[in-house]
């Protein structure tokens, strides 16, 4: 059918048999088709004569509001089939294979666009990975490699605390000097500032701890391709805090009597002067007693069990009857403690209502205004929510055996030499190895102490077959210290200074 093709005709009802209608452009040009199949679809075609006849090369299909790409209206169509008659006149008699090379060209022109874009995006990633921060890397690391997870054995890779202590050390040693550098400037002079800082100050072993962490820190920019060597790798522990001596200090039993009067004297928290002889009375790392839980400790049972220690492995202490003591003054000073937060919150919700309380009768409107739960830690830090940190414990010690006055020393303790001791310095750590060496003083088993200490079997043949944990021995040795602290404690001499060991019948 030769006509003009129109839009009305596009749209008109199909019939039992294909509708054709040809509109020819000028002679050699081709024409221009418009069909409606008997199942309703209506397209456009643009015919020609090829090498092998005529051919009809599919524009589009037909709508009322084409696009020009997916659907097209009648004028759009024609346009495009005098675009294909153009070029069929320039030469091209193969239009089918010329537009799908076309297509293909263009396909691959896209795609070398879209390739150049990510090129470009992942050396702008790179480059700003190169421009990191050392704040910002330090983050990077504690959120990938310190945070504590679970391994499919059960073991723990990462820290215990998540790299909060790691952290609370750079934001006092590290972050002030370099935090805002980018890694890839970080040179080791500056690095070496940071550790001959902490070793001026008599640092030695923050040196070393600082050098050790630095190199994790910096080994994980280096796999990352964030940094292209190691600042550190020729850095040892010489260069840094240099060889540490271990601690040997041990508290002799005259020096634990002495602790009797100086604890109350020398103006410690009174759950902090209970937390010195519990460490003494359980040989508890520091850490494991100040995030000691009420709910792991039965006074009645007298056990306080930990469920993750320092080498991964659980322990049960028995606790003597002069830990138990202690643990029950720590509960008592808390109590208090509770009372008197509860006694504030009830005055100040009363001043809120507009009420004109006195203290007294904010603590019969407690109904009214339930106070704040007391904490699930022993030792809980001021708001309740997570236990003091430990190196405010041994800080608390440290600030009381001063045998001089310091800088910095205003809003601190006034008792500078209140613990300080004849045999010199101690530390938390120092109650740990004094209990440990009471236990041999009262004739207690090197592997028994080891187990009270919860120290790892040496050996992995030992450590694999042997699971016994000489429970009853440890709970003998346990109350053995406790009446041997008992007898220092109340000044009651002891025979040839030990407490002997009720065996077991």
């Amino acid at each position: 059918m030769m006509a003009e093709i129109t839009s009305q005709w596009m749209q008109g009802s199909p019939g039992t048999a294909d509708k054709w209608l040809c509109e020819s452009f000028a002679r050699g040009h081709g024409a221009f088709l418009g069909r409606i199949t008997k199942a309703g679809e209506r397209r456009f075609y643009y015919r020609y004569t090829g090498s092998s006849g005529q051919v009809r090369l599919l524009i589009g299909p037909y709508g009322g509001r084409g696009d020009g790409r997916t659907t097209f209206t009648v004028a759009q169509a024609r346009d495009k089939a005098r675009e294909l008659a153009a070029l069929y006149r320039s030469g091209v008699r193969d239009l089918r294979e010329h537009l799908e090379t076309e297509a293909k060209a263009r396909q691959a022109a896209a795609q070398e666009e879209l390739d150049r874009i990510e090129t470009a995006r992942v050396l702008a990633a790179q480059e700003a990975e190169r421009n990191i921060t050392v704040t910002a890397l330090f983050a990077q690391w504690q959120a990938a490699e310190l945070q504590p997870r679970s391994r499919t054995d059960g073991r723990r890779t990462g820290r215990k605390d998540g790299g909060q202590s790691v952290r609370w050390m750079f934001e006092r040693r590290v972050f002030p000097v370099i935090g805002h550098r980018p890694v890839t400037d970080v040179r080791k002079a500056g690095l070496m500032t940071i550790l001959d800082t902490a070793r001026a100050e008599g640092r030695r072993r923050t040196a070393n701890v600082l050098l050790a962490e630095l190199k994790q820190m910096f080994r994980f920019a280096l796999v990352r391709e964030m940094i292209e060597r190691n600042p550190l790798d020729t850095v040892t522990r010489r260069d840094a805090g240099g060889p540490e001596v271990p601690r040997e200090r041990v508290l002799s039993a005259s020096e634990v009597q002495r602790l009797v009067s100086a604890l109350p004297a020398s103006g410690l928290d009174g759950r902090s002067a209970c937390a010195v002889w519990l460490i003494l009375a359980t040989a508890v790392r520091v850490g494991e007693a100040i995030n000691a839980r009420w709910e792991h400790i039965d006074l009645v049972a007298g056990t306080w069990y930990l469920p993750d220690t320092k080498n991964q492995r659980d322990h049960t202490i028995r606790l003597s009857a002069f830990a138990v003591r202690q643990l029950e003054e720590i509960r008592r000073l808390q109590a208090i403690r509770d009372i008197r937060r509860a006694i504030r919150h009830n005055v100040t919700a009363d001043k809120a209502d507009g009420k004109t309380t006195r203290a007294t009768r904010g603590m019969r409107n407690w109904a009214d205004h339930p106070a704040p739960a007391s904490s699930p830690w022993v030792f809980p830090n001021h708001t309740g929510e997570a236990p003091v940190d430990k190196t405010t414990f041994a800080k608390q010690l440290a600030d009381r055996q001063r045998t001089a006055a310091a800088e910095g020393w205003a809003g601190r303790t006034r008792a500078r030499q209140s613990l300080a001791l004849p045999g010199g310095k101690w530390t938390p750590h120092d109650l740990r190895r004094t209990a440990a060496t009471m236990m041999a003083e009262l004739g207690i088993s090197a592997d028994v102490i080891d187990e009270c200490l919860n120290h790892m079997v040496q050996g992995t043949v030992r450590r694999t077959y042997i699971r016994d944990r000489r429970l009853a021995e440890q709970a003998r040795a346990f109350d053995a210290l406790g009446a041997r602290l008992e007898a220092i404690v109340s000044g009651m001499p002891a025979q040839g200074n030990v407490v002997p060991i009720q065996r077991a019948a």
